[in-house]
């Protein structure tokens, strides 16, 4: 009895370390029970961070001026009704005009300039090409000529001094032709170098460009949304200077959000930033709108103005989750996220070719919320193991079987 009783726990023994050694120790092949497979897709890639805010009465709307510059005239009055888009105050826009005219001028000359460079550039390439190959020439018109004085000094026709002299000619034109093609070199190096210079000064300047030509169009001062004007700080002909307050309206009947989120993420906290608001079952899109400089309690403090400002759903004092658009990128690779999905710049991760999983390089772009984008590595369609995989201990290869097979 005793016997039988040892064998069976020999047997026991042996069956748990089968069954640990198929479970936990990673043999090369894994069945399709043991993880999870996404497609890499094409779409929208968002960042954010988490806030939350309070919503209340749209009561007070602040506008400040744009730019610095001359009221050239008051188009509503305080007390009257606006809606949103429509002209409040029309700014003086000859100093953005003049601004904009002056970096035109700036990037034309620029321009110019870059023009000059490349037909430059070609003309010294086609000389520095031309030395080249005349000392090319020259080399093998020296070896030719030192050919046949070999043949000369062996029946005595040439002076053996004339034959070192051809010699030592063809070494200087050799190494002249070294010297020549390195300085080439260097050259060409300086052109391009010149013409990057250029090209970055222009796209510094486009941008500057571009910048002063929104900046035009915020010369006339709109409402952004609707309301009632409160008050208006300036006269016709007044000079007002850059962020200075210009009118205040309100709107009795929709609502903004007072909103707040930890100081450690001050940066990304913005006017004109985008905002994702969380009802129950439904999603508002907003705006960032006032920034409060102080900080209170760790927090930052802002408004948030809604695209569906007189939703439904809205209700005074109502206490909401919303989120923080830091980054968006629309229609590009991407991929969910999962436990082989590092949120790093490049990783290794598993893409799925038939009945084998090959261990595949990617390089990464956003970090999003439940989508990373992919830069490099893979393509649209692939199938990549997004669920852990650590067991596979960094394999090349891993076969692929359905447990039922």
């Amino acid at each position: 009895m005793k016997k039988y009783l040892i064998f069976a726990l020999i047997a026991i023994a042996i069956a748990v370390i089968v069954y640990v050694f198929v479970k936990f120790v990673p043999t090369g092949r894994i069945n399709t029970s043991q993880f999870e497979i996404s497609k890499v897709e094409i779409g929208k890639v968002v960042s954010t961070i988490p806030a939350e805010g309070t919503v209340e009465p749209e009561s007070e709307v602040l506008i400040l001026s744009p730019a610095s510059s001359l009221i050239k005239r008051i188009v509503k009055d305080v007390g009257s009704r606006v809606e949103m888009g429509e002209a409040i105050i029309i700014l003086d826009p000859t100093p953005v005009q003049e601004q904009i005219e002056k970096i035109e001028d700036q990037l034309e000359v620029k321009r110019n300039s870059l023009r000059k460079n490349e037909l430059n550039a070609r003309s010294i390439r086609v000389d520095l090409d031309y030395n080249i190959e005349v000392k090319k020439l020259r080399i093998a018109s020296l070896k030719s000529e030192l050919a046949d004085q070999e043949q000369l000094l062996q029946v005595g026709g040439i002076s053996p001094a004339r034959y070192e002299q051809t010699k030592q000619e063809l070494v200087l034109a050799e190494k002249d032709l070294e010297t020549v093609s390195a300085r080439n070199n260097i050259r060409l190096q300086q052109l391009k170098t010149d013409d990057e210079g250029l090209k970055l000064q222009i796209a510094i300047q486009e941008k500057e460009l571009e910048q002063q030509k929104e900046l035009l169009k915020k010369m006339i001062v709109r409402a952004p949304s609707s309301g009632i004007i409160l008050s208006l700080d300036g006269q016709q002909g007044e000079k007002v200077n850059k962020d200075k307050l210009l009118v205040k309206m309100s709107n009795l009947s929709n609502f903004k959000i007072r909103a707040n989120t930890d100081d450690s993420h001050f940066d990304h906290i913005r006017t004109g930033n985008q905002v994702i608001i969380q009802l129950p079952q439904e999603i508002l899109n907003g705006q960032i709108g006032t920034v409060s400089p102080a900080i209170k309690n760790k927090k930052v403090e802002f408004d948030v103005y809604l695209e569906d400002s007189n939703h439904p759903r809205l209700r005074a004092n109502m206490t909401i989750p919303m989120k923080v658009v830091i980054d968006r990128v629309d229609s590009v690779m991407r991929v969910k996220y999962g436990p082989s999905v590092e949120r790093s710049s490049s990783f290794d991760i598993y893409k799925v070719e038939g009945n084998v999983a090959v261990r595949q390089h990617v390089t990464t772009g956003i970090l999003g919320d439940n989508y990373l984008e992919i830069q490099s590595g893979l393509e649209p369609g692939d199938q990549v193991i997004i669920s852990d995989v650590s067991l596979l201990r960094n394999k090349e290869q891993v076969d692929i079987y359905n447990r039922s097979n």
